[in-house]
């Protein structure tokens, strides 16, 4: 059974639950059925990108990754605004202005820090205990409730800028337009988690005094994956088919890379896999990864009354 990572560069079109899917059925093909497989971090059918696929004792940590920063590349198509603020839904509204790469530059700072921002009436924010997404589909008038987000970096691109190799060259389409102002532009975003890209450029169309939807969005990073340890579900499956899907899977610690190590004997790992607190124990206060002789115990808390654990692992 493995229990790591498989750090999937999901296609546009691909929903996250049916990534899962897809990563079970290659698994079950290559005669690994009972490894328990789940996703960090949902990623709009409409995007591409980074997308953590967790393997074993991994989904304990999957958690972790729906809390981690994000990174994302998004064109803003100005001109209409859409119900869903994204290339599939009906126009809502429309506009003739059209801004200035300067004058969108210089609107930028007003949207990196921490800001308020109100999800998109399509989303998953649940509203009386369902769905926002549900609602609006059924008819219902949606308005979620603000939040506050925090928007670490947001930058404009410039053509050959891409996170995708596929896109190299071609950004320059993304800057159509003329002195008189742009059609489109891509940026870059390095946001906290809850932070939807969709109402981020709605936001930033309105502060120009016209309207527009995400017409490309690309996730470059989650956590700590980024798109250099990408791959895609076709070479998944080829690996799995030459049964070389080692070569695939990045290790649980993976996911841990900003949290220091703390050995433990073998004695004292046994009383931590079994939930016990190990009193008096020098350690460093906050989260550190113990194991015993290399292999990853527990995810331990620790503080002056000894290591508490926070999520065990069974290795």
């Amino acid at each position: 059974m493995f229990h790591g990572w498989i750090i999937l560069d999901k296609p546009v079109g691909l929903g996250s639950t049916t990534a899962v899917s897809a990563v079970k059925r290659i698994l079950r093909e290559a005669g690994e059925p009972k490894t328990k497989v789940g996703h960090g971090g949902t990623l709009d059918p409409l995007a591409s990108g980074v997308l953590p696929i967790a393997l074993g004792e991994a989904t304990k940590l999957a958690g972790r990754m729906l809390d981690a920063t994000k990174a994302y590349d998004f064109t803003i198509a100005f001109g209409a605004e859409t119900d869903t603020l994204d290339g599939e839904g009906e126009v809502v509204a429309t506009s003739g202005v059209r801004p200035t790469l300067e004058q969108v530059e210089a609107t930028l700072p007003r949207f990196t820090g921490e800001i308020g921002q109100v999800p998109p009436a399509y989303s998953a924010v649940k509203i009386g205990g369902k769905a926002a997404y549900a609602r609006a589909r059924a008819g219902e008038e949606v308005d979620p409730n603000p939040r506050v987000i925090t928007v670490h970096s947001l930058s404009s691109r410039h053509p050959g800028e891409s996170g995708d190799p596929a896109k190299e060259g071609q950004l320059g389409s993304r800057f159509r337009g003329n002195d008189e102002g742009v059609e489109e532009v891509t940026l870059s975003a390095i946001v906290s988690k809850g932070t939807y890209i969709r109402s981020l450029a709605r936001d930033i169309a309105h502060a120009l005094g016209t309207v527009g939807h995400v017409s490309y969005l690309r996730r470059t990073r989650a956590g700590p994956f980024s798109l250099s340890e990408a791959i895609s579900l076709d070479i998944l499956e080829e690996a799995a088919k030459a049964r070389q899907l080692t070569r695939t899977v990045l290790p649980l610690t993976a996911a841990l890379d900003d949290i220091p190590a703390l050995p433990v004997t073998p004695d004292q790992a046994r009383l931590l896999r079994h939930g016990q607190r190990l009193s008096g124990f020098p350690a460093k206060p906050g989260l550190q990864l113990a194991a015993s002789e290399g292999t990853p115990v527990a995810l331990v808390e620790a503080s002056a009354d000894g290591l508490r654990v926070v999520r065990g692992f069974n290795l």
